[in-house]
């Protein structure tokens, strides 16, 4: 089921990643130490594992300010894409109707449908609402175990620097 030919681990990056990489620096204190770790991760932590996102994710690069998304895409350009397959969107649509997520986090369902369908270790974000959050992970964790996924870890840049 997973992507894992050898040892490496494996991270499905999800768009607030994206994000963060291509954003401008920022005054707010919060979001300027998530754009430093998450450039600190990509830099330093990111070839320690087989990195991935998805069309899911190249969509909503797109979307927003032309020269963000300009810098978005080209930060994705060197990221094998994983399939939406009818498999995850399935699974994002279970997800839902579980209440695990709330029928307007569709793409954030879907973000882990592609990475437990793909087997993805890691599913890297900043989405503290809807994804990296402990009370969302445990549920869904647990659900997606008891419908036999190996459920990937949800975590944030700052989880996953070793």
């Amino acid at each position: 089921m997973g992507q894992v030919v050898d040892d490496v681990k494996t991270v499905y990056v999800e768009t607030t990643i994206m994000s963060y990489l291509a954003a401008l620096p920022s005054r707010d204190l919060i979001k300027a130490a998530r754009q430093e770790v998450t450039w600190e991760w990509w830099n330093k932590r990111r070839g320690a594992y087989r990195v991935y996102a998805s069309q899911v994710v190249a969509r909503e690069a797109r979307e927003g300010d032309p020269d963000a998304a300009r810098r978005r895409l080209e930060l994705l350009s060197g990221l094998p894409l994983l399939d939406v397959t009818d498999e995850a969107i399935n699974l994002a649509t279970a997800l839902i109707s579980q209440g695990l997520l709330p029928d307007a986090a569709a793409d954030d369902a879907l973000h882990l449908g592609v990475a437990a369908v793909h087997g993805m270790d890691y599913l890297l974000t900043w989405n503290c609402t809807h994804l990296a959050n402990a009370a969302f992970r445990d549920g869904a964790s647990f659900w997606l175990a008891e419908n036999g996924y190996d459920p990937p870890s949800v975590c944030t840049p700052d989880e996953l620097m070793e």
